[in-house]
């Protein structure tokens, strides 16, 4: 873990080169988690304060998926991955015909973060005030961060040894390969179907395969071995839009939106069109949940990227910003830190001056504010801590 505590550095030859940085990217980013530190819950406020039933869509587009279909919260995850991707495609760098001892500190620094966030996401599963269990037997492994982590080695992996042409052919077979193990499982706990929750390939493969224990101790974890391969792919179309950004300049700005919104789109369209016959589902992380969670992905970043980075209208957006540029960091401390205590410390009184039907809106707010402050202390003194 690195603290940067400023945007410019020196090397032995000179002011070193600074990577592409959008704007957008961190909007993008800190609009992703302004909903897991607490906006999901604004919707269900505001039911009670209006009572207008209208607010009932919205307020179920912030919960998960029973199983089968897609939300607005079964995008945060994979929307993560895809902007990590983003991130690698904007300063793509080919290692494989460099000398090993200029390879090295990369490859160092790829395992290190790997085994950062591996054993981050442990202590984010057993956070809020539980602690990791002493059995090791006892402790959950899978986590969403350790998902990312994969995710993003794998796709650097790939970036750094391979063409664009091979990157895109292995995110097709991925695609192809997944869907196929699914469909027809070679090991099941159960004849319960295919894309059931003891039927599924991922139930049998985490059952045997995946140490400690399992989220919720369900037949199947979200974030088990099996579903973490199509992962990737969500980054690797990050990586390929990203790419598509800093290397298409003669054809204009609004060409490149043209196209992201095509691809986007697109992609949406194809994970629809095949998700009669492989179902669009989180927790099995289906070749067509990718497929429609990636079009989603591009669409959002095609908005932000016009409206902040082409069309330089970036105020709105400062407050995502101020939450992307140490995403991570607050996305830990939701599990570690009573955030609640602290913003009932500090805006109790005023919260409990509203009327009652305000005061869940109130709490909410006061909750937001409290863990935005801080990051903004973080950001006035350009700390962004680094995984």
């Amino acid at each position: 873990m690195t603290i940067i505590k400023n945007t410019q550095s020196q090397t032995e030859h000179g002011p070193k080169k600074n990577k592409v940085r959008l704007k957008s990217l961190d909007a993008l980013r800190g609009f992703d988690m302004f909903w897991i530190l607490g906006g999901e819950a604004i919707f269900a406020a505001l039911i009670v304060l209006t009572g207008w039933g209208g607010l009932h869509w919205l307020d179920k587009q912030m919960h998960h998926s029973a199983w089968h279909g897609f939300t607005f919260y079964d995008l945060i995850f994979p929307l993560f991955i895809f902007l990590s991707g983003v991130a690698l495609g904007l300063s793509p760098k080919r290692l494989d015909k460099l000398p090993m001892v200029q390879r090295m500190p990369l490859y160092q620094h790829a395992v290190k973060r790997l085994l950062l966030l591996l054993l981050l996401g442990v202590i984010y599963n057993h956070g809020w005030g539980t602690g990791a269990p002493m059995a090791l037997g006892d402790i959950r492994y899978a986590s969403v961060l350790g998902r990312i982590a994969f995710a993003w080695f794998f796709c650097a992996l790939l970036v750094w040894h391979t063409s664009l042409r091979t990157q895109i052919i292995a995110s097709v077979s991925i695609l192809v390969g997944y869907a196929l193990l699914q469909m027809f499982p070679l090991i099941t706990l159960d004849s319960t179907g295919a894309f059931t929750a003891t039927g599924s390939i991922n139930a049998a493969i985490d059952g045997m395969l995946l140490p400690g224990v399992i989220f919720q101790n369900a037949a199947v974890d979200p974030e088990g071995i099996l579903s973490t391969i199509p992962a990737v792919v969500n980054g690797l179309l990050g990586v390929f839009v990203g790419h598509f950004i800093v290397k298409t300049h003669a054809k204009g700005e609004w060409y490149k939106l043209a196209v992201m919104c095509l691809l986007g789109l697109g992609l949406l369209a194809l994970g629809w069109l095949i998700s009669p016959i492989i179902p669009v589902n989180k927790t099995l992380w289906t070749s067509s949940f990718v497929l429609v969670t990636s079009g989603w992905s591009v669409l959002l970043l095609t908005l932000f990227y016009g409206v902040i980075d082409v069309m330089k209208l970036s105020r709105w957006a400062f407050p995502f910003i101020v939450i992307g540029c140490n995403a991570i960091v607050i996305y830990l401390a939701t599990s570690i830190v009573n955030w609640k205590y602290t913003a009932d410390s500090l805006f109790g009184g005023v919260i409990n001056w509203f009327p009652v039907p305000a005061q869940s809106l109130m709490a909410v707010i006061g909750l937001l504010l409290v863990q935005w402050l801080v990051l903004y202390w973080m950001y006035k003194r350009s700390i962004f801590i680094k995984v």
